[in-house]
């Protein structure tokens, strides 16, 4: 039988939505193990990777609850106040203003690292949290009592509930017999900072070009992210670019709107690939982040996401737990899923629909891209449905 300090809850994944699953059930008077394959010291001082988090209104609401948001630098953390897309060379362009939708900001933009860092020292320093470095699950074991991990070394952990939260392509999800539709683009990201001379006025920029797709986001002070996605096998060209001509080529694609511009970090490059698990949850088993749903970056709800699943299974195992009930059985679980569901299916799906549509560079295709963006204009209550699931305000 468990006793007093046995963990409640094991979470399989160090990132920033495991942690925060962790910190989440902490304050409510649960007890959880971290199981992270990177040693602690890693997860302490992450490295920059490159990647800028768009984080909605509610995904701030989460972490400010969480005591997250206080621990990120204030500097920074950049607001997102307008948003605009563009088709092609058309001078046509779809925009979403934060002040139109009564609020001060669409989003914020806060580099991927930190919020990792943050989250890691909120983890660390919340009571019944334990984190463990350096270990990798090899099996997962589920009875009707409970449901435990084994990894290297012997390590076994057992709880009423086994909790993945490692990366899209979760090897804990398939221990546990779930599949998931995945969706590969056949595409790379390729993300860089840059300096540049004008004031970007903290709009962002999505520009669907023939060739690739280039994204201006605004971070603190004159300086951006720009994320450039092209077919995956030509990222091998513009990432042997040196700096001077990659800064070029994305101010030339960019229209020299915010001047001349200058590498002011390393570029990094992702594969896009977009995954949904067939099922949240199994028998004493749950997913959350990309584990559960891994997005597409083109509208920036990834960790959003992460953090709104979060919130959701948080509250529920919290509910059971008040209750005196097994916070492993079912009824918690499915009430988790069928909430997170309803969330993030609509989107998975319209997501990808837009990507395929914008990224299909033949002639009906280009037709249909600028009239979808036309009719879009003229249809205000559309962009301020858009503009509330970019501040994710669609929901509590």
């Amino acid at each position: 039988m468990a006793d007093s300090t046995s963990p409640q809850v094991v979470i399989v994944g160090a990132g920033p939505a495991g942690l925060a699953l962790a910190v989440a059930l902490s304050q409510q008077g649960l007890r959880s193990t971290v199981l992270e394959q990177q040693p602690v010291e890693a997860l302490a001082d992450p490295p920059e990777d490159g990647r800028d988090i768009a984080l909605t209104h509610r995904a701030r609401r989460v972490l400010e609850q969480l005591g997250i948001w206080a621990r990120l630098p204030a500097d920074e953390v950049a607001p997102l106040c307008q948003a605009q897309v563009r088709d092609g060379v058309s001078p046509l362009v779809l925009p979403f203003s934060a002040q139109r939708e009564g609020h001060e900001a669409l989003g914020w933009l806060v580099p991927n690292h930190r919020i990792r860092e943050a989250a890691f020292a909120a983890a660390r320093q919340a009571p019944g949290v334990e984190l463990l470095g350096d270990t990798t699950v090899t099996a997962l074991e589920r009875s009707a009592a409970e449901a435990a991990v084994r990894g290297a070394g012997g390590l076994r952990r057992a709880a009423p509930l086994v909790v993945a939260a490692d990366s899209r392509f979760s090897a804990v999800r398939r221990m546990a017999g779930i599949g998931a539709q995945m969706l590969d683009f056949g595409r790379t990201a390729i993300v860089c900072r840059l300096q540049h001379e004008a004031d970007h006025e903290g709009i962002a920029h999505e520009c669907f070009r023939y060739e690739n797709t280039l994204a201006i986001l605004p971070m603190a002070g004159r300086q951006c992210s720009a994320v450039v996605t092209l077919p995956s096998d030509r990222a091998a060209q513009w990432l042997a670019l040196p700096d001077a001509e990659f800064a070029a080529r994305v101010q030339e694609q960019f229209g020299q709107r915010l001047g001349a511009m200058t590498v002011a970090a390393p570029r990094h490059s992702y594969p896009l690939v977009g995954v949904y698990a067939h099922r949240f949850v199994a028998p004493r088993f749950a997913l959350v982040g990309d584990a559960a749903v891994g997005m597409h970056p083109v509208t920036a709800h990834g960790y959003n996401f992460g953090l709104y699943g979060v919130e959701v299974l948080a509250r529920e195992l919290a509910r059971a737990h008040r209750l005196g009930h097994d916070v492993g059985a079912v009824a918690p679980l499915q009430a988790y899923e069928r909430e997170h569901r309803r969330t993030t299916w609509p989107i998975y799906v319209g997501t990808n629909a837009l990507v395929r549509l914008f990224t299909d560079d033949r002639a009906p295709a280009r037709l249909l891209r600028g009239a979808v963006l036309r009719v879009a204009r003229q249809l205000p209550p559309l962009q301020a449905a858009i503009a509330r699931q970019l501040t994710g305000g669609a929901r509590r």
